[in-house]
């Protein structure tokens, strides 16, 4: 990230005129955010505004790599009802499928952006609750990489919903807490993990919906555990994030309830976490300490003297809320804080 490299090393012509840095700033706050994964659309991210209004906004905009600059394309910005929860870009590196963003808030919504680049248009609205048109807002949702025809999303009413978009139907719904679930995560074809307000964290097995593991409780009783984030490159492994919190307890599966590691080098509470695609001992986090902190986990099973230490460190300018690691470009990480969003070659 730039943040320790030695000034008086001598830096190439063709690195002097790449940046480490872009950012791009947005009308509005931003909260949800995501890389997409085509190989075709190298450098392009969605953003979504945080307004306390009903009419929010959607924009995708593209790092244009010769002249440095972050664009929004006019012709790709839509208005969406209420700030979305998260929003995610098909995982389809080949570009085998239609091009997909998808979006939670109140439903689920999938758009479909036009083989021409020129316009967004919504495909589906998903409701995940059969008794009424109401259904409880949806506080995130993951994209299936292994059958991307599935998505599941968490919801404040404790369900947790896995839905066929092909057929716009729910595959399955199951009340997977006690309280509200606030964050959840595929760990393989029909493996998920969600994390609740009842401060645990569960895994699920589709081929055998009435049990569930509990891997790790918080510490004190019913201390809520926001965020999950499952290993891309070895599914033993996940972290949360506990509500309030500067620590990540990072678990393996294999031992549950006892953290393989916690990291405890931010000094407020992190909001973000997002482990390297292309490495299994690499993550990073963030938080409103304004830091994106990246850490090597590879002596994880040692107990280090005093902790682990983070192996790089950016500050940003406002508390970081959002975070995500592009699988497509694993050299470039995205936090948004405030209206900017910022792109950092790690």
């Amino acid at each position: 990230m730039g943040a320790s490299s030695d000034p008086n090393t001598e830096v190439s012509d063709e690195q002097q005129k790449r940046s480490e840095i872009y950012t791009y700033e947005a009308p509005w706050n931003i909260y949800a955010m995501n890389w997409s994964v085509r190989q075709d659309k190298k450098y392009r991210l969605a953003i979504a505004s945080l307004l306390e209004q009903y009419q929010n906004r959607v924009e995708i905009v593209q790092l244009d790599d010769s002249t440095g600059e972050i664009r929004s394309d006019p012709n790709l910005s839509f208005d969406h009802p209420y700030p979305p929860t998260k929003a995610m870009f098909i995982p389809d590196k080949e570009c085998q499928k239609a091009d997909l963003l998808a979006t939670s808030s109140d439903f689920l919504r999938v758009w479909r952006i036009s083989d021409d680049n020129q316009r967004v248009e919504l495909k589906s609205l998903l409701n995940g609750n059969r008794n009424s048109e109401y259904c409880g807002p949806l506080t995130s949702f993951d994209w299936n990489e292994a059958e991307p025809k599935r998505i599941g999303t968490s919801s404040i009413d404790t369900t947790c919903t896995i839905w066929d978009i092909e057929r716009e139907a729910v595959d399955t719904q199951l009340i997977a807490h006690d309280k509200e679930v606030y964050d959840i995560a595929w760990g393989g074809v029909g493996v998920f993990a969600s994390v609740s307000a009842d401060g645990s964290v569960r895994v699920f097995d589709l081929r055998d919906k009435e049990h569930s593991t509990i891997i790790y409780e918080s510490s004190e009783p019913d201390i809520p555990l926001v965020r999950l984030g499952w290993n891309k490159q070895d599914p033993r492994y996940m972290a949360t994030i506990i509500m309030d919190s500067a620590k990540v307890v990072v678990l393996d599966i294999r031992f549950p309830t006892l953290p393989v590691v916690e990291l405890q080098r931010h000094q407020a509470s992190v909001n973000a976490i997002a482990w390297a695609p292309h490495s299994s001992c690499h993550i990073c986090t963030a938080g409103d300490d304004m830091q994106a902190l990246i850490w090597d986990l590879s002596s994880m099973g040692q107990p280090a003297e005093g902790g682990l230490d983070p192996i790089l460190a950016y500050t940003a300018g406002a508390e970081i809320e959002q975070l995500q690691w592009s699988s497509s470009q694993p050299d470039w990480v995205a936090i948004a804080f405030s209206t900017k969003l910022q792109i950092l070659r790690v």
